[in-house]
């Protein structure tokens, strides 16, 4: 039990719940944007997928590592121009279009892959996003290297979240976005266009999700395999619901589900005795539990899954 609590003052835990949650924090603001627009994106997993694939394949064939990461947010928005075709105007289940694009997305991924690298015995490598040595910031004790010790692409998210509460809050764009997925109607009395606000948020929202794939690949590991995003894309789902749709809140659920991922890995060193399947199993009952908690008072979008007609009422 000493053992156990004394796990909670290592810095390389608190250093390593940042890491493992930053692909949370893309994917869950990606979904998140998705959702505020009036768009459910079942397709995240194999956005993520998608995005972890072309990330790594354009480092692979010469590419720079930001190049890498800017090639697989294209992918994300790619995938996310069709989920969005086929829901927005077309007005199908997002439910169905969303789990085909998670099947299309990997499959594909799964397939290029295979199609243009040579496997042999050990997949091969990149040489990923190294950890930031900040001088002065870097050598604090206990909070240096946790917040100052990252590679780039945490300090990204980070900033994605600011960003992202700045946009849907204090802009016109954002109020546009949220007006529509709350009641799409009335922004078209306002003479936009619900349509184009819809497709352009789970382009954006999607682009995000590839970012979070591309982190896994990039700076988290340094090749790809298919089955990486083990199913990071729906815990980001229930991020959303957990977060009540709040860019903040997303990030507080991200460190959460993340913090739990880092501590069981560490318990299984210190606890014996113990099924290893039990502490892997930790980290997603604990996070159903804390969704269970919140989601009774979460507000949802009003027009979330509802196909908008134009002239309709």
């Amino acid at each position: 039990m000493t053992e156990a609590l004394e796990l909670l003052l290592n810095t390389s835990l608190w250093a390593a719940v940042l890491r493992i949650a930053t692909p949370l924090i893309f994917g869950v603001l990606g979904a998140l944007l998705c959702e505020r627009a009036g768009v459910l994106n079942l397709g995240i997993e194999g956005i993520m997928t998608m995005g972890a694939m072309v990330g790594w394949l354009t480092v692979y064939l010469g590419g720079d590592l930001w190049m890498g990461l800017a090639v697989a947010a294209t992918a994300g928005a790619v995938m996310g121009l069709l989920h969005a075709t086929l829901t927005v105007p077309l007005g199908l289940s997002q439910h169905v279009s969303g789990l085909g694009i998670t099947l299309f997305a990997s499959a594909l991924a799964y397939y290029l892959y295979r199609l243009i690298v040579t496997v042999g015995e050990t997949p091969p490598t990149i040489t990923p996003f190294q950890p930031l040595d900040i001088p002065g910031l870097s050598d604090i004790p206990g909070i240096g290297p946790v917040l100052f010790g990252q590679t780039a692409p945490t300090y990204l998210a980070l900033l994605a979240v600011g960003v992202m509460a700045y946009v849907l809050t204090r802009t016109p764009l954002g109020l546009a976005i949220r007006m529509t997925g709350e009641n799409p109607h009335a922004v078209e009395a306002q003479g936009l266009n619900p349509i184009r606000i819809r497709i352009g948020a789970v382009m954006a929202g999607s682009a995000l999700m590839g970012l979070g794939g591309a982190f896994l690949t990039t700076a988290a590991f340094n090749s790809f395999f298919p089955e990486m995003v083990q199913g990071r894309g729906w815990i980001c789902i229930a991020l959303v619901v957990f977060a009540s749709w709040r860019p903040g809140k997303a990030l507080i659920g991200a460190l959460l589900f993340a913090f739990f991922d880092a501590y069981q890995l560490r318990l299984q060193t210190v606890v014996e005795g113990v099924p290893y399947q039990l502490f892997l199993m930790a980290p997603y009952v604990l996070s159903i539990v804390a969704l269970v908690l919140v989601a009774r008072r979460a507000e949802v979008p009003e027009a979330l899954m509802t196909p908008y007609r134009r002239g309709e009422r």
